[in-house]
């Protein structure tokens, strides 16, 4: 992102003037709101109104052009039809303003027509060097700056829970996007910025992310989106290093292209995002409130140093459900010291518990010194990263000294401290702001407090930049059936089976013969991706089936290839995908059952052996391979080193191939390819 892209995107908040183009006196009217929204909240820069009727608009001098207006312009918020858009794109490139929002819509969101009108319009502004906001947008809004360019009928409202703070707000939905942002003020949450960016026809909610993420007021973000593609955006996010958590609700074209190899088809769009925000460190919010439970944890200002949390609770049933929690997500709950143990058998009485998930019981909450003594020790404690406090009822009387007790551990320790307070604001009105101000995030269940202080770890975890390759690129097969793969392959050091093209009867035979007396027959036809469905493939072949075997697999239509048959193995899964989001690498149950079970698990190629490990642990198939009932283990240490490998060869592949590795054959030691397909990109 250029200095000048930079500046122009600024004035979405920090304008010193705004011309209304449509400004309008009638109260209620789109054209009315912002000017009214500017002066309720007390917009210290110069508002102009452009109307050709009106002299003067809401007390203010109003213009009937931007030609004839007399001041320079900053932003412009165009409220006109979609049909006279254009023509005002125009008067804003000749009065000089770099920035315009359009409210308007009708424009790509409704037809053929619409997304000519949008077309021109970003034509019109990309030739003038305008950066454009929208259309089909609500608009922006500076809190701390009272520039509230918008007209979403949040800001009409008699009271408005005004909170100013350090959190960046975008979405691409405007109704949706500022209904978070009225919950996001009910809940005291203090944001910086709210934007939305409509249509997208020019600035895009990446684009804006990067320009919050690079102000040092800003110091996290969240956002609700409906289109993710924009792979380079996201590492340059991620380079920023501010906390993040997004919505990425409906379909992606993320893995739209990719079904054509079982690689592709278990790529899909969903994993393929949720690849890509673990690749960046980037939380995932399933809904808006918790959207906004991350962003509370994102504003207190400690950092967890790992994933291991300590659950100190008043209730043996917080401690359960908020273990449930810890055991689905990224978290681990630590391990007490033997020291930390003895500090507590010392105040916790018999009943309760001094092992993690610790009960310190109600009883504790008669003398607030013992339970911050409890606390102290828990947060000394080496081996843990995050305290999570979960109290069922908290009422007025006991507020102020527990908020003071978390407060204090938490400013000492520099440890995250989170609360989980399942009972009712009437107990304690004054509990959630008080522990806000402490700088402790509250929730109403273990659950959410969980969940949020998991989205607190991926945001800061270690290692979430991507991996730096160790090997050279491959490039890639000049032709897409097996045997050139498998020579490719090969030559790059990779595990395949023994085999070879066979061309005639007695080739055959002799074939089998050079594969210790049994092989595997396969037809190698250009374009045939599941070669099994079609009969290509033949098992058990002896020197006395060689001849048949080969006249059957002939008449596919291509070449045949006869190669050594393995057995006693774990079949496994590991193919790579192109997607507008980057190459992802997948990893699942192998064989002709593998789109059935649906047992994958993928990640932003490329990884290295510790993440290729931990992928293989997500799966079913990994946990097979790890020895069971006297079974012996398969060789998960040569799997990693093939997933690893794989994801790094391919760097630089055209957009849009596939590469199937599958099965590939795991034995207690060593591993084999027995299959292999390459998708080559399609045409456009």
């Amino acid at each position: 992102m250029t200095a000048a892209t930079t500046s122009a995107l600024e004035y979405l908040w920090e304008a010193r003037s705004i011309a209304i183009v449509g400004a309008s006196n009638r109260d209620g009217a789109l054209g009315s709101l912002p000017i009214k929204y500017l002066q309720r909240y007390g917009y210290a820069g110069t508002i102009v109104p452009i109307n050709p009727s009106a002299k003067e608009v809401h007390g203010l001098p109003s213009y009937p052009s931007l030609a004839v207006a007399p001041m320079p312009i900053d932003l412009a918020l165009v409220m006109v039809s979609a049909t006279h858009v254009a023509d005002t794109i125009d008067e804003c490139a000749a009065a000089g303003i770099p920035m315009v929002i359009i409210g308007a819509s009708g424009f790509a969101e409704a037809g053929p027509e619409g997304a000519a009108l949008q077309r021109e319009i970003e034509s019109r502004a990309k030739s003038a060097g305008i950066r454009l906001l929208g259309p089909n947008c609500i608009g922006a809004v500076g809190f701390a700056t009272k520039l509230m360019a918008t007209f979403t009928p949040l800001f009409s409202a008699r009271e408005v829970p005004w909170q100013t703070g350090n959190i960046g707000f975008v979405s691409q939905s405007g109704a949706l996007g500022f209904g978070a942002v009225s919950l996001a003020l009910e809940r005291g949450l203090g944001l910086g910025w709210a934007i939305n960016t409509g249509n997208e026809a020019d600035v895009t909610a990446l684009e804006v992310l990067e320009a919050l993420a690079q102000l040092q007021s800003c110091h996290a973000l969240l956002a609700y989106l409906e289109q993710l593609s924009d792979a380079n955006a996201l590492r340059r996010l991620a380079v920023l290093g501010k906390p993040m958590a997004f919505i990425k609700a409906g379909g992606s074209d993320a893995g739209a292209s990719a079904a054509a190899s079982h690689t592709g088809a278990l790529a899909t769009a969903d994993r393929v995002v949720n690849a890509a925000l673990r690749k960046y460190g980037i939380a995932r919010a399933q809904d808006v409130d918790e959207l906004l439970d991350f962003g509370e944890a994102f504003s207190q200002p400690r950092r967890p140093a790992g994933p291991r949390v300590a659950v100190v609770s008043t209730s043996g049933g917080s401690g359960i459900l908020a273990t449930d929690a810890i055991e689905s997500s990224t978290l681990t709950l630590a391990t007490l010291g033997e020291a930390t143990q003895a500090v507590l058998d010392e105040f916790v009485p018999a009943f309760g518990s001094t092992t993690n998930p610790v009960d310190v019981t109600a009883t504790v909450m008669s003398d607030v010194s013992v339970f911050s003594r409890c606390l102290d020790a828990v947060a000394d404690d080496p081996g843990v990263d995050t305290i999570i406090a979960c109290f069922c009822v908290l009422v007025d009387d006991d507020v102020d000294a527990i908020v003071s007790t978390l407060g204090t551990v938490a400013a000492r320790s520099g440890k995250p401290v989170l609360v989980a307070r399942t009972g009712g604001d009437f107990l304690a009105p004054l509990a959630k702001d008080a522990l806000r101000h402490a700088g402790i995030p509250s929730y109403t269940t273990p659950t959410r407090a969980v969940r949020a202080a998991d989205a607190l770890w991926t945001v800061w975890a270690e290692g979430r930049s991507p991996t730096v390759l160790t090997l050279q690129s491959v490039t890639p097969p000049s032709h897409a059936d097996e045997h050139s793969l498998k020579l490719l392959l090969a030559a790059a050091g990779l595990p395949v089976t023994r085999g070879r093209l066979v061309h005639s009867d007695s080739d055959a035979q002799d074939a089998v013969l050079e594969l210790g007396g049994l092989a595997v027959g396969k037809a190698v036809v250009p374009g045939l991706l599941h070669k099994t469905d079609a009969g290509g493939v033949e098992l058990g072949i002896t020197p006395e089936t060689a001849s048949r075997v080969y006249q059957r697999l002939k008449q596919l239509g291509g070449e045949v290839r006869f190669e050594e048959m393995v057995t006693g193995h774990t079949e496994v899964l590991v193919g790579v995908a192109s997607t507008p989001l980057g190459p992802v690498v997948s990893v699942g149950t192998g064989g002709i059952h593998t789109e059935a079970m649906g047992d994958v698990t993928v990640r932003l190629a490329p990884v290295d052996m510790h993440e290729a490990a931990a992928m293989i642990a997500e799966t079913a198939v990994g946990r097979l391979l790890t020895s069971t009932r006297g079974q012996p283990a398969g060789d998960i240490p040569s799997l990693a080193q093939l997933v690893a490998t794989v994801s790094q060869i391919v760097d630089g592949w055209p957009a849009g191939f596939e590469l199937d590795l599958n099965p590939v054959a795991v034995f207690p030691t060593g591993i084999r390819i027995l299959d292999a397909a390459y998708v080559e990109p399609r045409a456009k």
